[in-house]
């Protein structure tokens, strides 16, 4: 019979994302997971199967509580540019607010393609499906925002690639120069402001 399982998972889950958030998946040894989650190594293996499994878990959790919350606001379809606007005023106070050293900086998934998705196919799955679900979010705001305006639907490819390029290199960089990374956030809502001056209230 195997060992009940006594801890919440959910918990320790995310104390890993955490961990992983700060040190990236190659940084993280077994003994900084264990000191994290207050669990044995028997006990990570015997429930997640491997660190990587752990990792999956996290990155997972992730989707669900961080990343997935903050696209919803871009897909409320909104006719004009709040919804644009909205989602990077969002990243620029969570950039501002985060005290110096927190292990919540940048982003997990940008964090990861620096590192572990570089050479892991499936690592870079999944940081390519976190750039295509934030490109088609992006895509739907601007539809919507831009609905009426005219708008060229080719300028659409563009405009998308370039807010997904600012939102992701910010959060990149905010692991390193945290005014720069609110500058390129603040980039993105002034290009909104250009493309849609109209709607920005």
């Amino acid at each position: 019979m195997g060992r009940l399982q006594t801890f919440d998972e959910s918990v320790v889950v995310q104390s890993a994302r955490d961990l992983f958030w700060a040190k990236g998946y190659e940084g993280a040894s077994l003994a900084d997971l264990e000191t994290a989650t207050g669990l044995g190594r028997s006990s990570l293996y015997h429930a997640f199967g491997s660190k990587r499994g752990l990792f999956d878990a996290a990155v997972s959790d992730y989707m669900q509580t961080v990343i997935r919350p903050r696209l919803a606001g871009l897909r409320v379809g909104a006719t004009d540019a709040s919804a644009l606007l909205a989602y990077y005023d969002g990243l620029t106070v969570a950039t501002a607010g985060l005290p110096n050293g927190s292990p919540r900086t940048g982003c997990l998934l940008v964090n990861c393609a620096a590192g572990l998705a570089a050479h892991d196919d499936a690592a870079r799955a999944v940081v390519d499906g976190y750039r295509a679900e934030l490109s088609d979010a992006l895509r739907d705001a601007l539809v919507h925002a831009s609905s009426g305006a005219g708008t060229d639907p080719n300028q659409f490819d563009d405009r998308v690639r370039t807010l997904a390029s600012l939102s992701m290199s910010a959060m990149l960089v905010a692991r390193v120069n945290r005014i720069e990374a609110i500058a390129l956030l603040n980039a993105a809502s002034n290009l909104i402001r250009v493309w849609l001056p109209d709607g920005c209230g």
